[in-house]
């Protein structure tokens, strides 16, 4: 079949079922695993022979290699040595031996069942980090332990792989080229960092002088294809010398740029090697073998759960996070397809076992969204319960802070400096206990309550400051605020215009747009690099704030009428140019005067029509 039609197809399958998959929550790693099911031998047979796909998209997993290893700074690693090390060892190999008796179980021999265990106790990078950033948990405890965890699944890869052509052969007879081969390969790796270290980035540099950015991407992918072949030659797998290849230019200036380049290509042949190891699975034999499959997946996903629940208890993690990272992780991962297309290449396992496997792998990833959320709700019942504080002391300071998150933060930081006294609410106990340490009148609770405002002492305060992240907490406490309260000035927090407008409707005295401000100094600095004098990008930048704030104000009465809104908005910004314009032709005018007026004397400026 003509390889462009094959392309065509595969690219137009792909387009439709990798978003479905993404709607549904279940990641697109199953959607292409997806299409290459429907499209392999298993079901619509439209490409017979997944070998040669499987044997060209492995340029993907080169590709991902190469990019973890750019990551992989020696003083980030440093930093995370203790959870990186130390809980990524301990997971991997408890989760190792729990599974080795399913190795056992498909016949193989003690090492071979070992490698299979430790395999298999990898868990996915992309289906957890998805998940963590979907519900904006990477910065959580249970999200950070994952993280670690997961990057040292990365990094055991490496030997892994190295390791699978030893595996190829009789180990319990060959100790002697055993060693021999694990000889070679160490000195090829230790020849190869010190060739990069020393040559390479000078060629790189070389190239970047050039200007030539095509040339310069070329360079990298040339570097990363000649370490891939080197290490092949050298009897260790591709991604090893790509790994390496990015551990190399992984602190130089280059870095950044190289993983720009690189992505794409990263993202399109990591993608084509999962719809070829979906063209890989043989249906007839999971069929056949149904038991296997949900026997293998029960037992990967139990032992993973157990070993990771006790993995967070020895990190001492907070009890209603260690539900999260087990759940989180519980599953196969990814460099399992890797790990095992390679060792049936190599020789190491024969296709029935691969397939089982991948067949179990996949159906634990697509569980990991259902299994996430009814950690989370086990989470929530063992949450630590502590009443919310109900004695706020007999100092009644006049300004009121609900919610201490960074927003609030910076606010309080200001009011302390000025000797201002306030009291803050926050449902956050470890944010609480946290900021108490540094002597700030921070209590545990929950500013949306009427009840708790008043004994906070808001009947005699002069200012409620509204910081709270959520929205909809936000306009409660403001229109429980103004009903009750209507005293009180009430300084808020707005995510965004909509949000701004919505509280302006319940009469809260001032509104601040979270990212207006931090935008508009952005705006200064920018003109002034781009060779603006410091007073005129001050001015410049001045306008346009005034501006938007008036907009902002006058489009208040339209919020609800989509089509007026654009128009008044379209005539509010014709009339700001317009305006603009004139300011800068009458600054043009008066720096003529400047400049022609003798020393000492002051030119007359044209007066500014507003």
């Amino acid at each position: 079949m003509n390889f462009f039609y094959e392309a065509a197809v595969l690219l137009g399958v792909s387009i439709i079922a990798v978003p479905l998959f993404q709607r549904l929550g279940l990641g697109s790693i199953l959607g292409y695993l997806a299409v290459g099911l429907l499209l392999g031998p298993s079901v619509l047979g439209f490409i017979a022979e997944p070998e040669e796909v499987l044997h060209f998209s492995e340029f993907g997993v080169v590709m991902l290699l190469f990019l973890i290893g750019l990551e992989m700074e020696p003083a980030r690693l440093w930093g995370m040595r203790k959870h990186l090390f130390g809980l990524g060892i301990l997971q991997l190999l408890a989760c190792g031996m729990l599974l080795t008796p399913i190795g056992w179980a498909l016949g193989l021999s003690w090492e071979l069942a070992v490698l299979l265990g430790l395999i298999l106790a990898l868990s996915s990078t992309a289906f957890a980090l998805q998940l963590l950033n979907e519900q904006h948990r990477l910065a959580t405890p249970h999200g950070q332990t994952a993280f670690s965890i997961l990057l040292f699944q990365d990094l055991a890869v490496i030997p892994l792989l190295a390791l699978l052509p030893l595996f190829a052969g009789d180990l319990s007879g060959h100790g002697g080229a055993m060693w021999g081969d694990i000889g070679k390969a160490v000195g090829m790796v230790l020849a190869a960092i010190v060739f990069g270290r020393l040559v390479f980035p000078r060629v790189l540099a070389l190239i970047a002088r050039s200007g030539v950015h095509e040339v310069f991407t070329a360079a990298a992918l040339f570097m990363v294809l000649t370490m891939a072949l080197v290490m092949e030659w050298a009897g260790l797998s591709m991604a090893l010398g790509a790994f390496l290849g990015g551990v190399m230019l992984a602190d130089t200036a280059y870095r950044h740029e190289l993983e720009a380049n690189i992505e794409p290509f990263k993202g399109i042949l990591l993608g084509l090697f999962f719809i070829a190891v979906g063209m890989s699975v043989d249906l007839a034999l999971v069929f056949d073998n149904v038991w296997w499959v949900l026997g293998i997946t029960l037992g990967l996903l139990a032992a993973k759960l157990i070993v990771i629940t006790l993995v967070g208890v020895v990190a001492r993690l907070p009890r209603q996070e260690i539900p999260r990272l087990a759940t989180v992780i519980a599953q196969g991962g990814e460099f399992d397809f890797v790990l095992l297309s390679a060792a049936v290449g190599a020789g190491v396992f024969d296709q029935r076992i691969a397939s089982l496997c991948i067949a179990a792998v996949t159906l634990s990833m697509a569980l990991t969204p259902f299994l996430y959320r009814g950690g989370d709700r086990l989470a929530l019942w063992m949450k630590e319960s502590r009443p919310y504080d109900k004695d706020f002391g007999d100092e009644t300071p006049s300004v009121l802070i609900a919610g201490l998150g960074r927003f609030g933060q910076m606010v309080a930081r200001v009011l302390k400096l000025q000797g201002i006294n306030f009291t803050a609410l926050d449902p956050n106990i470890a944010q609480v206990e946290f900021i108490r340490r540094f002597g700030s009148r921070i209590y545990y609770a929950d500013a949306a309550r009427l009840d708790v405002l008043r004994s906070a002492g808001l009947p005699q305060a002069k200012m409620l400051v509204i910081a709270v992240d959520d929205e909809e907490a936000a306009l409660t406490i403001a229109r429980m605020v103004r009903s009750h309260y209507p005293q009180v000035k009430i300084f808020a927090r707005a995510r965004n215009r909509h949000h701004a407008w919505q509280l302006m409707e319940l009469g809260v005295d001032t509104v601040v747009r979270e990212t207006f401000a931090s935008s508009m100094e952005m705006s200064v600095e920018v003109l002034k690099g781009l060779g603006y004098p410091g007073s005129n990008a001050l001015e410049a930048v001045r306008t346009f704030r005034d501006f938007d704030n008036q907009l902002l104000a006058s489009s208040y009465e339209h919020r609800h009428d989509l089509e007026t809104l654009r128009k008044t908005e379209h005539e509010a910004i014709a009339e700001f140019q317009a305006l603009f314009q004139q300011e800068l032709k009458q600054r043009r005018v008066k720096e003529a005067g400047d400049a022609a007026s003798p020393s000492g004397t002051t030119s007359t400026s044209v007066p500014e029509e507003r």
